[in-house]
């Protein structure tokens, strides 16, 4: 399958979460030096594109995650959180799965490429979803 039929049932998936409103607010760690608007649009980015998929708690239960092999990611793992740099986190927020050796399935966002506080600000939301242990 090529990269574009690929990414023609992510965009499906992240569309119909769009529709369905999966927005629910979600959990941000330190955001303080990211400014109010960039943080504004990412959040509201990992409501509609990573929630699509990774769930509105970051559980890797979102609407698309039934249909994915391998399952997204659990964001929350306090494991995981502990194992990913912050560079880490915003490569692949950028790049996608591949770019970091992880599952193509996991799309980037190059749109993002040029707005490096909302790529932040999707971090930091990454970043506060970890379970409290």
């Amino acid at each position: 399958m090529t990269k574009a039929g690929l990414m023609s049932p992510i965009i499906a998936l992240a569309a119909a979460a769009i529709v369905l409103g999966a927005t629910t607010p979600v959990a941000v760690a330190d955001s303080s030096a990211v400014p109010e608007a960039a943080m504004k649009e990412a959040q509201e980015i990992f409501g509609t594109r990573c929630s699509a998929c990774h769930g509105a708690s970051g559980k890797g239960d979102g609407p698309g995650s039934a249909a994915l092999n391998p399952k997204p990611r659990n964001l929350s793992d306090p494991a995981w959180q502990k194992s990913v740099t912050d560079d880490y986190i915003e490569k692949i927020v950028q790049y996608g799965g591949a770019a970091v050796g992880r599952s193509p399935m996991m799309p980037g966002n190059p749109d993002l490429i040029s707005k490096p506080d909302v790529v932040k600000g999707i971090r930091a939301t990454v970043r506060g979803l970890a379970s409290k242990p």
